[in-house]
């Protein structure tokens, strides 16, 4: 119904990504990544590339042997998710679109051509599995330290300014990755860590403001945005691991000069293909995006505007008011903590001696399997993002007991089996990203957005920290993994019966079946509000998700 009638109502289903948009915003990255791809792999060996057909390259491993398939499934499930809205695109909507999935696909392309190769990178380099958990937790760890205040940043002194210095200190980030230092490297660590919180908050608030407040456009086509950026980003993604496969094979590993800590090729090749996307971002952004920030100024007034603290304050005095949003910060905590330390444990968990794995390509059937989720969530649209979540996390509790299982043997046996747990967590990922998107939305106001969504990686990096640090074994992370499952499921079904009981309330409301006794409590308080009434600043007095009763000289929370 939202989506037909185009009010500004969140909590509805997003409607079918259009595959088209996707793929014309994708014009100024997709032909970069593949370009460079073909002419890396190419100046590698030029000869072996022509007389290399794909039926070789299909059965080099069963991983390179899943590929096909699992790329035509993907395009099945895409096309079937293909436009059907019967939202009207208002005028300027078709370049808002293009110019933030354009920058938004070009600074995930620089996190994700990283992500298969810096747990390999370091190895190469010589440090064992302690020294590389370290340098992991210093990532993690500078996300938990400046992950309160990231959000706060941006909502005061702007989103476009913090988009940029994501780009700046990603940048920075993929430059140490040259060294075989532990301190420089330890240093990117904890600049990359900075960034991954911006990339995951910053951007995303972006686009709603500029969606809700500057343009006002439907908002329906709020969850079609959300099906776009996560839904491109996997294409982007299965490219990204494929072409930083391709660099990576192109040059040999070493250092510049003999002895020497500063090296190139291999897996620093991947790296610098990032730094050239964000280079390319940077100008996008600084060109295209206009500024808007989390809380108006109160200048013009003869106000002040809220402190880094006071915004915080606030934060936190929302979510202690509000237990749906509480349980969504365990949610977001207990899924997203452990898809990190999935992102972790991974490269070891299949490194094997008889069947070497290709990072790059394993890395692209993950998001080939997390494509295939953003779909099928798609497909399943007609179902509330509280349902769709229930079964994503249970499917990824089974998916968990199974790696934790299959963590046990060495055997080629173990690693399918491994692999095929890993794909089924990949694709409930898929699922959980669009789908949480819309259920935070509606939960949490505008004013304080980006700093509620940088408070709940606070819980999250501590348990990623936690888990990295306490030195227990991959199977017992796996099967710690799957527990935070079975609570991210009891808190998601909470939040979707509370959701029911309050609609219940406020429809009883509307009919004026309150009580004496229920009035009476609500003289003096705030009545509910729907967010989308807030977000819209029709009532002066909407304060973090209720409405100030006019019949009251208090003003209680």
């Amino acid at each position: 119904a939202a989506v037909r009638t185009g009010r500004r109502d969140y909590s509805g289903p997003p409607p079918p990504e259009s595959i088209a948009a996707m793929l014309h915003a994708s014009r100024s990255l997709m032909p970069l990544i593949v370009a460079a791809a073909s002419w890396s792999a190419n100046a590698a060996d030029p000869l072996a590339a022509e007389e290399q057909g794909w039926g070789e390259w299909l059965s080099q491993s069963f991983y390179h042997a899943t590929v096909l398939p699992l790329f035509l499934t993907t395009v099945a499930l895409a096309y079937k998710a293909r436009p059907s809205t019967s939202d009207e695109f208002p005028a300027g909507f078709r370049r808002f679109q293009v110019v933030y999935l354009s920058v938004w696909m070009l600074c995930v392309a620089a996190d994700w051509l990283q992500g298969p190769f810096v747990y390999a990178l370091y190895a190469d380099y010589g440090f064992n599995s302690s020294e590389i958990a370290q340098l992991f937790v210093a990532g993690f760890g500078s996300s938990l330290v400046f992950g309160c205040f990231v959000g706060t940043f941006a909502d005061k002194f702007g989103r476009k300014l913090s988009c940029v210095l994501y780009c700046v200190l990603y940048i920075i980030s993929c430059s140490t990755k040259h060294f075989k230092n532990y301190s420089i490297l330890m240093v990117g660590r904890i600049t990359g860590g900075i960034a991954t919180s911006m990339l995951f908050s910053c951007f995303e608030c972006w686009m709603v403001s500029e969606h809700t407040q500057r343009n006002a456009f439907p908002g329906g086509l709020l969850g079609y945005m959300f099906g776009l950026m996560f839904t491109s980003m996997y294409l982007v993604a299965i490219a990204s691991g494929l072409a930083g496969q391709a660099v990576a094979d192109a040059a040999e590993f070493g250092p510049v000069s003999e002895g020497g800590l500063f090296h190139m090729g291999g897996k620093c090749g991947p790296f610098d293909l990032a730094i050239a996307c964000l280079f390319v971002a940077v100008g996008l952004i600084a060109g295209l995006f206009e500024e808007n920030y989390g809380q108006k100024s109160n200048g013009d007034a003869g106000g002040q505007s809220p402190s880094l603290m006071d915004n915080i304050t606030q934060a936190v005095r929302f979510l202690m008011a509000d237990r749906r949003a509480l349980l969504l910060g365990i949610v977001v905590s207990a899924f997203e903590g452990s898809m990190y330390a999935f992102v972790f444990n991974w490269t070891p968990a299949l490194n094997s001696v008889i069947t070497p794995p290709p990072h790059g390509v394993i890395f692209a059937l993950f998001m080939m399997a997390c494509m295939c989720g953003a779909s099928t969530s798609t497909l399943l649209g007609h179902i509330k993002p509280g349902v769709r979540l229930t079964v994503t996390f249970a499917a990824s509790l089974a998916a968990f007991a199974l790696s934790s299982y299959a963590a046990a043997g060495s055997s080629e046996d173990y690693l399918r089996m491994s692999t095929a747990s890993f794909l089924l967590f990949e694709f409930c990922v898929g699922v959980y990203f669009p789908s949480v998107g819309v259920l935070k939305s509606d939960i949490v106001p505008e004013q304080i957005r980006g700093t509620v969504y940088n408070l709940y990686r606070v819980p999250l990096n501590a348990i990623v920290v936690g888990l990295l640090l306490s030195n227990i074994s991959m199977a017992t992370c796996f099967r710690l993994n799957a527990l935070f499952m079975l609570a991210a499921l009891i808190c998601v079904s909470t939040i979707s019966a509370l959701s029911t009981a309050e609609a219940k309330v406020t429809k009883g409301m509307g009919k004026g079946s309150t009580s004496g006794d229920d009035a009476e409590k609500g003289k003096g308080k705030y009545d509910l509000v729907k967010q989308t009434e807030a977000m819209d600043g029709e009532h002066p007095s909407t304060v973090l998700g209720r409405r100030r009763n006019p019949d009251s000289d208090t003003d209680q929370a």
